[in-house]
């Protein structure tokens, strides 16, 4: 559990010092506070719990916002998307089964429709840390197939708009989905995988108001809003191809292994060419080498733990950012993992030659096998 809590932090913490890193970067003066309300059904995929899932959930966010007004890599290559930080608190289901599941998690909000639009359509991809559930437990808790640790990784995607009611004023809508998964870290874990409605209210300021006029009764103010300007044409890539060298670790529990602190280590070396359309689209193509010890009960030859595959996949990078969707099969026998794995990860690149990036490898479609933390270098690039 320990080192669960610790990946865990570890992750939300490099969220926070990027969020923090990129709101030095951009001085923006422009900040928005939202809340919202939310509420759906969900989509479970376990065995245990379709009775105390039947109520489906609510939940309150609140979120703290900066809206960049300079013109540099970030606001270019983003459409000047907003960025910060949010808490999330849920109500799932039972407590005495799920918890009372709470999130922090950094966030980037896209805007899809031409800045003056009175409605604009937006998309928010949010990642983090859940805490407060109560895990799988064997003898007090032995329903929750869906997870086995009080941490898990939060991910919520968010399309939805935004009318502007006046001058600070935003009515807020949408349709997301949150998931709740550590991975395999701990079993068991199904998985909480939420997907409804939300709606609220966002407050636009500038912090320059101070400065000129602090006034409760004064006419004379600054804009509370930054009137982002149409989108350029994505920039041309440094490079049009790439060869990226990739390796990662993880650790993983078995099923069987439920409630123990018993885990087993995997391994992932990935060779990828990348093809660069622009600074913000690509395509990938490679190949994988995996390790995973934790078929040693079933293969007691460590060289039958090996398993190649073939990927392709889709990139969508702004700033440093590289949000990756991959497809893969494998070339030698699946060991019970069904031919389809799929990678979907996030990368931070750390120069122009090395990145650092974190992932989570499936199995059976979208079931997951592990969570990968790894390194990459490109030592090819023309």
């Amino acid at each position: 559990m320990i080192r669960s809590m610790t990946r865990s932090f570890l992750l939300f913490f490099m969220i926070v010092l990027t969020v923090f890193s990129v709101v030095r970067a951009q001085e923006g003066r422009f900040k928005s506070i939202s809340i919202k309300g939310y509420s759906g059904a969900h989509l479970y995929s376990g065995q245990d719990l379709n009775e105390k899932v039947n109520y489906g959930y609510e939940a309150v966010d609140v979120r703290f916002a900066w809206h960049p007004s300079k013109v540099n890599r970030w606001s270019e290559d983003t459409g000047f998307a907003a960025y910060g930080f949010g808490f999330y608190s849920a109500s799932i289901g039972d407590p005495e089964v799920f918890g009372n599941p709470n999130a922090l998690y950094g966030f980037v909000n896209f805007f899809l429709s031409k800045p003056y639009r009175r409605n604009v359509l937006e998309i928010s991809p949010a990642l983090g840390l859940t805490y407060n559930l109560n895990p799988f437990n064997a003898d007090e808790n032995p329903l929750n197939d869906a997870i086995g640790a009080r941490f898990a990784v939060f991910f919520n995607l968010n399309f939805g708009g935004a009318y502007k009611l006046n001058r600070e004023l935003d009515l807020l809508y949408g349709v997301d989905f949150t998931h709740y998964s550590n991975g395999r870290s701990y079993t068991p874990n199904y998985g909480l995988n939420l997907f409804g409605f939300n709606i609220g209210m966002r407050y636009h300021f500038n912090q320059e108001q101070k400065a000129l006029d602090t006034d409760p009764y004064t006419t004379n103010v600054v804009s509370a809003r930054y009137l982002r300007p149409k989108r350029p044409p994505s920039a041309e890539a440094d490079q049009n191809n790439s060869i990226d060298l990739y390796l990662a670790v993880g650790s993983v529990q078995n099923y069987e292994d439920q409630g123990t602190d018993l885990r087993y280590g995997t391994f992932s070396g990935v060779v990828d060419y990348r093809k660069y359309f622009n600074q913000m689209h690509g395509l990938t193509v490679g190949m994988d080498l995996f390790y995973d010890n934790s078929l040693a009960e079933y293969y007691p030859d460590s060289a039958d733990r090996y398993l190649v595959g073939v990927h392709a996949g889709y990139d969508f990078m702004f700033w440093k950012f590289d949000i990756r969707v991959q497809l893969g099969t494998y070339l030698t026998n699946d060991r019970g993992k069904d031919m389809l794995f799929i990678r979907p990860a996030l990368q931070y690149e750390i120069s122009k030659n090395f990145f650092a990036q974190v992932g989570l490898k499936t199995r059976n479609g979208p079931g997951a096998d592990w969570i990968e933390f790894g390194v990459g270098w490109k030592p090819f690039k023309w």
